[in-house]
């Protein structure tokens, strides 16, 4: 586990991306078209012989109640007949779109996420599974099948998970964040420690390969007590994850915060102890720190992921699979395909006005120039290997790294003298120190962020191929 240092972590506590992409979702406009999210698709399918893997990504929108700490896009309801309607628009949808790509290129990974996934019935996820395996080549080899869901232990039935996992999935991520009473009552999240050692129990018999547990640090009323209890009663459980996140409280953008009182939250040096609680912990019990929010058992694919040099980061967190072609299906999906990135519209009336239309249903999105593939290659290995072989990106792109990156590597200079990274020869390398605050590393190459935008000409390179 990396070493803690709450002076330094307060010192680095700043506003910033979460380089789940490169450029970030800031970026993209409504001016990307769909014939340039069609175009891209034909490339990509074009390239003979190496055309990359597909990753599907399905977002089920609903929730049965509001949790007042979430952002993300969700509907709330107790109408379950709306899920039967959603299913039928996310079959058009799949329809639509599977013909940019070819068959013989193989989904290697599922995920459906929210919201709240299980909100459809095991019926209807099994129908929307055979839906994608009649459009996608998702195989059939069960030792390497990656098909992971988003799950809340509170609306498990009997039987669901053994269900779950006769449709093909063997990854499940269950949301916890703190089992402390005063807690969940405040966030709205009454879920009791039963339902949810149940549902991981339930996981392990019906043979899934991994369950994830989410927490969040920062919560309404959270102390270090209740959230040693938290993990000390996961812990007994070991799963082969956890995810660690900071809650951020910005209830002018996400309306439901504005249910939690701000004088209820911790203060930073308290919010900070509950952060270090969880890694020394984790780190205790065995578990690896793999990278901002994540960590794994040492057995876990993760784990070996980190080993080999094979993690990845998008829009789903660290994941084993690099180098696919991300496509997003239902209400503000984002997809990346071929050098592109692209987000489905948000609102549920406009996405089903889109596909009636016959329309893929597009809000915004970014065709990625020469200069914002290089910098998401040298991101993308700062997040996920922590350090960077300077020459080896000038073979691939044909420039001169410390020319190129003069700017980067002039912010660079005062977190080499924190001791966040090293510099030496042609390798840029995270410290031990440095590991917790990777995305403030990767920062010093993002050419969007303001401070950047005021110091630094976009480059003009030609990419070597």
């Amino acid at each position: 586990m990396p070493p803690f240092d709450p002076a330094l972590l307060k010192r680095y506590d700043r506003p910033g991306p979460r380089y789940t992409s490169y450029p970030t979702a800031p970026q993209f406009t409504a001016d990307f078209t769909e014939e340039q999210l069609r175009e891209q698709a034909r490339r990509t399918d074009a390239s003979a012989g190496s055309a990359p893997p597909i990753s599907l990504y399905v977002h089920i929108p609903y929730c049965s109640s509001p949790c007042f700490y979430c952002g993300c896009n969700r509907i709330i309801t107790r109408d379950e007949t709306r899920g039967g309607t959603y299913l039928r628009y996310l079959q058009h949808e799949i329809a639509l779109a599977a013909p940019l790509f070819s068959r013989r290129r193989e989904v290697v990974q599922l995920h459906l996420g929210g919201g709240t996934p299980n909100f459809l019935r095991p019926g209807q996820l099994a129908e929307l599974v055979t839906t994608l395996r009649n459009h996608f080549n998702l195989g059939a080899d069960a030792a390497t099948r990656d098909y992971s869901i988003e799950l809340d232990p509170r609306f498990i039935r009997d039987g669901d998970i053994e269900r779950f996992q006769e449709i093909g999935f063997n990854r499940a991520s269950f949301g916890v964040q703190d089992f402390a009473p005063a807690v969940q009552r405040a966030i709205n999240r009454v879920q009791s420690v039963e339902q949810t050692l149940a549902a991981i129990d339930a996981c392990r018999a019906s043979g899934f390969h991994s369950v994830n547990v989410d927490l969040i640090y920062g919560l309404p009323l959270q102390t270090p007590e209740g959230f040693r209890n938290t993990l000390d009663t996961l812990l007994d459980v070991r799963p082969d994850r956890f995810a660690i996140y900071g809650y951020a409280h910005m209830p002018q953008l996400f309306k439901a915060q504005r249910q939690i009182e701000r004088e209820q939250l911790p203060d930073p040096t308290t919010k900070l102890h509950l952060l270090q609680l969880a890694i020394e912990k984790l780190g205790a019990a065995g578990y690896r720190y793999i990278g901002m929010d994540h960590f794994a058992l040492p057995q876990d694919d993760l784990s070996r992921a980190l080993d080999n040099g094979e993690l990845h980061r998008n829009f789903m967190g660290y994941t084993t699979h690099a180098d696919c072609d991300l496509l997003g299906f239902g209400v503000s999906a984002i997809s990346h395909i071929g050098a592109s990135f692209s987000q489905n519209v948000r609102d549920l009336g406009e996405w089903e006005r889109s596909l009636e239309h016959g329309r893929l249903p597009l809000w915004r999105g970014l065709e990625l120039s020469d200069d914002d593939e290089l910098r998401a290659t040298v991101i993308q290995r700062l997040m996920c290997q922590g350090a960077l072989d300077m020459s080896d990106i000038e073979r691939r792109y044909g420039i001169d790294f410390t020319s190129y990156f003069a700017t980067s590597l002039d912010r660079l200079e005062p977190l080499v003298h924190d001791g966040l990274v090293t510099v030496i020869g042609n390798y840029i390398c995270a410290t031990s120190r440095g590991r917790l605050l990777m995305r403030v590393i990767a920062m010093c190459f993002d050419r969007y962020l303001p401070a950047q935008l005021q110091t630094e000409e976009r480059p003009r390179f030609s990419k070597v191929v």
